[in-house]
């Protein structure tokens, strides 16, 4: 049961305030993850709630590309894990944010824009309901994918059941 997607995408402003009408926006730098701490990092559900997987264990990997954060996550290790993931297949949850620290960020008041130059550690990537960024992804892994593992895994089982009968016999 794995899960991909993007936490973060750079240089996608996004509006995080609204006040008197004036929008002020923040974006990720495509280089602010360069020097990050991203020792522990772990993967959850609204950044709360039992962990259903994390880096340490090596069931959350995360890559930077030219797009932004990548995550996969492998989730059948826990309960919670896996209805995230049923919920992410149904496409009731289709969105990720990530937690973090800052260590340099710019701000330009013209536009009032947030850039977030420096991430000092990340925390968790989280599946989420409602998005800062609305360009972040989440996905289950393909439909076929996941029936050909299936299908093996019964392959499997009915080989074992055949082998246990032909024992007793």
């Amino acid at each position: 049961m794995y899960v991909e997607g993007y936490a973060a995408t750079f240089n996608s402003p996004t509006v995080v305030w609204e006040y008197d009408g004036v929008e002020y926006k923040e974006q990720v730098d495509d280089r602010a993850f360069d020097e990050a701490d991203v020792s522990d990092v772990i993967f959850n559900y609204n950044h709360m709630g039992k962990v259903m997987a994390r880096t340490r264990n090596k069931t959350l990997q995360i890559s930077v590309d030219k797009k932004g954060l990548f995550i996969r996550a492998r989730l059948d290790g826990t309960e919670e894990g896996k209805r995230i993931y049923e919920e992410i297949d149904g496409g009731y949850i289709d969105r990720m944010s990530f937690a973090f620290t800052t260590q340099e960020e710019a701000y330009d008041s013209a536009n009032h824009m947030r850039t977030i130059r420096k991430i000092k550690k990340l925390y968790d990537v989280s599946a989420v309901s409602i998005p800062a960024y609305d360009d972040t992804s989440i996905s289950a892994r393909s439909y076929f994918l996941l029936e050909s593992e299936k299908e093996k895994a019964r392959a499997s089982a009915d080989l074992t059941r055949m082998l246990i009968i032909k024992t007793y016999l």
